[in-house]
């Protein structure tokens, strides 16, 4: 039996992708005033972000996305702080699409398929979404075919956005009392301050005074992962921004991150991301990395 072959044709889809980037702070200036054409989603991977839309103030904070509208007028309400890292993307709507006023929906209404994409979303998965931006920067970089490859990728992009609730939106609601979700948040400052330390979930839970069971239980409940994974993800974020800097090599970056065992460092990269660090450093020295 010969082989069967599906053929789509006239694939239309309700956005179109344009071009994306990776914007690492120069530690000094702010976020351009302008008004354009195009959705700029921005999704802040360290650092905080201060932007305005019109009369809307935004303050993005790490693992949160903001979607800013055409034809608005943006800018920048604070200098670029040194750790700010963030991706973006610029899409258009194509004349098919519907859209609403507080949010785009690309279906008619009551339809299954519609989406509702928050303006400023706490991202509920922003691994799977950091890596759906990584593969689109990579196409864009290496001049794979992009057109339907990259509209689907931004609708993978505005999916996961649409799935998160809105920032500022309290949705532990297993979170009963404010002493807790404080609890919560003194743990996951003292991990962002002392993830290259050899610290373990036991050193959290005695620095912040409390059962590790019982740390354990809170902070899954505010976060959704464990403490050992926020320990395990500030050390790969800083090993991220370590190798796409290229100013250390894999050993130095394993002891800035508080690995003892550059083996396990290896291993543990290799199993979060699905390359070796050095792989991933030679993928980001081709992708598309902007500071200004």
């Amino acid at each position: 039996m010969s082989e069967t072959i599906l053929t789509l044709t006239g694939l239309s889809l309700p956005l179109t992708a344009a071009n994306a980037g990776l914007f690492i702070s120069p530690g000094h200036g702010r976020h351009p005033s302008r008004r354009v054409s195009f959705f700029d989603l921005i999704f802040v991977r360290s650092g905080v972000l201060g932007i305005q839309e019109e009369q809307t103030e935004f303050t993005v904070k790490p693992g949160q996305s903001l979607l800013l509208w055409p034809d608005r007028h943006h800018f920048g309400t604070v200098d670029y702080p040194n750790d700010l890292e963030f991706y973006w993307i610029h899409f258009a709507r194509n004349d098919s699409s519907s859209i609403g006023g507080q949010g785009a929906d690309f279906a008619q209404p009551n339809d299954a398929r519609q989406i509702d994409i928050p303006q400023h979303a706490a991202v509920r998965r922003p691994y799977q979404l950091t890596e759906v931006f990584r593969r689109y920067l990579d196409d864009q970089q290496s001049g794979e075919p992009m057109a339907v490859n990259a509209d689907l990728l931004i609708l993978l992009i505005l999916n996961e956005v649409a799935t998160s609730p809105r920032a500022g939106v309290d949705v532990n609601r297993q979170v009963s009392t404010a002493q807790t979700a404080v609890l919560a948040e003194r743990a996951k400052i003292y991990i962002r301050s002392h993830f290259h330390e050899d610290i373990s979930a036991s050193t959290v839970a005695a620095a912040v005074g409390c059962n590790p069971n019982y740390l354990a239980r809170v902070y899954r409940t505010a976060y959704g992962h464990t403490v050992t994974d926020a320990i395990h993800q500030a050390r790969m974020e800083t090993a991220r921004r370590l190798l796409i800097a290229g100013h250390n090599n894999v050993a130095q970056i394993s002891r800035l991150c508080g690995f003892d065992d550059d083996g396990y460092f290896r291993r543990l990269f290799k199993r979060t991301h699905g390359m070796t660090p050095v792989a991933f450093s030679r993928l980001y020295a081709r992708v598309h990395v902007n500071t200004a």
